[in-house]
């Protein structure tokens, strides 16, 4: 199933590909002391700055995608790990020395990038200057040394382009909380409004029938046929209450797809989520209907509170429905929650078939319901 209508999120394949590059396309600026390497008259030299150097490039992408993926998950990065990891890239760096010689200075781009995304905003500062002030000193005091101002400049315009990235990490990781908190609340919206029905219904109610069955109590003894009215009247009541019990939870269970659709739109906009939904709901039978309504409930339902997905495809077809996103996908490759075992019941006993995981593409989720005859 096609998502190209969807907007990508943070969390999903296209977006895992594009971290993965940020980290990387960097890599291409360490060819100036890669070549100094390769030119080494003496081999171990060649062999130490290219194999330290290659260590480094690493080193480098993967200390960024972990931080980056803490920052996904809204955890915090560890500060002792993270000033741990910049410290052995810094040893990295500097052991390249002798293959590189004064283009190791390059490294501390890396280095003071990393920082930048990995530690708090005073100490990512603090290592800034440091690897900025650096080739300053070392053209001081190493004989033969150029001051070099482009690695200067380079630290600080990665500095100032990684401030910018961690920043919109940040924001990024507020607004899938945001949007989880907001699933949150909807559902115990949900839940308070049940309790409410319920409390109006039973209360007026059951506090007849205690007065009622208190009074028959009393009468029992001294007047029978009354006490025997009372009693009467309190099975009446109570046959009345759980009729009112029983027509308030089947409206709660009624479902139709074109309601489900049109919660499914307010769900999603809620929690900041863009819905691409069937603008045409083809006649269905009632039974079938039913179905597919539980499967949009039970399939936006697990978007809003655990996809972390922007956007969110459901179409209708004469025999089946397909929801999916771009969101994390499930974790396994058959997740079975409790809605989605309830939803396969109700789909067994019309044959119907439930289909969940990832998207052909091999992003995101995808739960389809669809009739015995379909083969999709």
């Amino acid at each position: 199933m096609d998502l190209s209508t969807g907007q990508p999120q943070a969390v999903s394949r296209h977006w895992r590909v594009t971290g993965w590059l940020l980290a990387a396309v960097w890599l291409f600026f360490l060819n100036v002391p890669l070549a100094t390497a390769l030119h080494q008259p003496e081999p171990w030299r060649r062999v130490l700055g290219v194999v330290t150097l290659v260590v480094f490039g690493i080193g480098y992408v993967l200390l960024f995608q972990w931080a980056r993926k803490l920052r996904q998950s809204m955890l915090p990065i560890p500060v002792g790990r993270a000033r741990a990891g910049l410290a052995l890239l810094l040893a990295v760096g500097l052991a390249s020395l002798p293959g590189t010689e004064g283009d190791w200075l390059a490294t501390l781009v890396y280095v003071a990038a990393a920082a930048v995304f990995l530690l708090p905003l005073w100490e990512a500062l603090a290592a800034v200057v440091l690897c900025a002030v650096t080739p300053v000193l070392a053209s001081w005091l190493v004989p033969g040394w150029e001051a070099e101002s482009g690695i200067v400049f380079a630290v600080l315009l990665a500095s100032f382009a990684m401030l910018g990235v961690s920043q919109l990490a940040q924001r990024n990781s507020e607004l899938r909380a945001a949007q989880q908190e907001i699933g949150r609340l909807a559902v115990a919206e949900e839940r308070s409004r049940a309790a409410r029905d319920l409390h109006d219904i039973l209360g007026h109610s059951l506090t007849v029938v205690a007065i009622k069955a208190e009074l028959a109590g009393r009468l029992i003894e001294v007047d029978r046929e009354r006490a025997a009215t009372e009693i009467a009247e309190v099975e009446a009541l109570a046959r009345a209450a759980l009729a009112d019990v029983r027509q308030t939870v089947g409206a709660y269970r009624e479902v139709s797809l074109v309601a489900e659709l049109a919660g499914a739109r307010s769900a999603l906009a809620a929690a900041g989520i863009a819905a691409d939904v069937s603008a045409e709901v083809p006649e269905l039978p009632e039974e079938w209907d039913r179905l597919f309504g539980w499967a949009v409930r039970e399939g936006v339902t697990n978007v809003v509170r655990h996809s972390g997905a922007r956007c969110c495809v459901i179409r209708v077809y004469p025999d089946r429905v397909e929801i999916s996103d771009d969101g994390r996908g499930p974790s396994t490759p058959d997740p079975s929650g409790h809605g989605l075992v309830g939803l396969r019941e109700r789909a067994r006993r019309l044959d119907a078939v439930v289909t969940v995981g990832r998207r052909p593409a091999g992003d995101g989720f995808l739960l389809r319901v669809h009739t015995p005859g379909e083969s999709r």
